[in-house]
């Protein structure tokens, strides 16, 4: 029988990109709610990897199985770091995305471009019964001055990449789904993966 492995998202989205970067591994991935689970996690963690790790230990202890979590965000450098950990609740929990992007720019307002450095940043845990790792991917880019594209969400179109000239909400999608922080994590997570049941 095909072991599971449970990602600790409900989105879709995710689940279809992790489906396509691990595809060939034995097991069947499958989304937390399909797995018949419903949980909210609470992220009290300082770090990217201590919140992907609470998130995926705080599902293992539920469904006693392979599972994944991720955490993700915008590291900022002019902003020290910034809003890094809390960059889903940046400028308030319910916030609409546009007002995030806004208040950005705003604090980044008459920042010269080299001083506007920035990058998105994915942590992802592995939790079984007897493995536990995280690995991480990262993409640096800097803040544009004004949002640019729609092909994205989230900070997409406010971070710039300097190698494709675009905000990450201008480039296809064929593109970042190599180059995305999430793409270079999941990537690290099929290689450690490999290791591990084809060693």
């Amino acid at each position: 029988m095909e072991r599971k492995l449970i990602v600790a998202s409900k989105n879709n989205g995710k689940i279809k990109e992790i489906k396509k970067i691990l595809d060939g591994l034995p097991f069947e991935i499958i989304s937390m709610k399909d797995a018949g689970f419903d949980l909210d996690i609470i992220e009290d963690g300082a770090t990217f990897e201590e919140n992907a790790m609470l998130k995926a230990q705080a599902l293992f202890n539920v469904v006693n199985n392979m599972v994944i979590a991720d955490d993700s965000g915008l590291e900022i450098d002019f902003l020290n770091g910034a809003p890094g950990v809390f960059t889903s609740r940046f400028a308030g929990e319910s916030t609409e995305q546009s007002v995030k992007n806004k208040k950005i720019l705003y604090l980044l307002k008459d920042v010269e471009p080299r001083y506007r450095k920035a990058r998105f940043v994915c942590s992802i845990a592995f939790v079984s019964e007897n493995i536990k790792f995280t690995v991480t991917g990262s993409l640096d880019g800097q803040i544009s001055e004004k949002p640019e594209g729609d092909n994205g969400f989230g900070y997409d179109p406010i971070f710039y990449v300097p190698e494709y000239r675009k905000t990450f909400a201008e480039l296809p999608e064929s593109i970042k789904n190599k180059i995305s922080h999430r793409a270079i994590a999941l990537q690290k997570l099929r290689n450690e993966l490999d290791k591990i049941f084809f060693r």
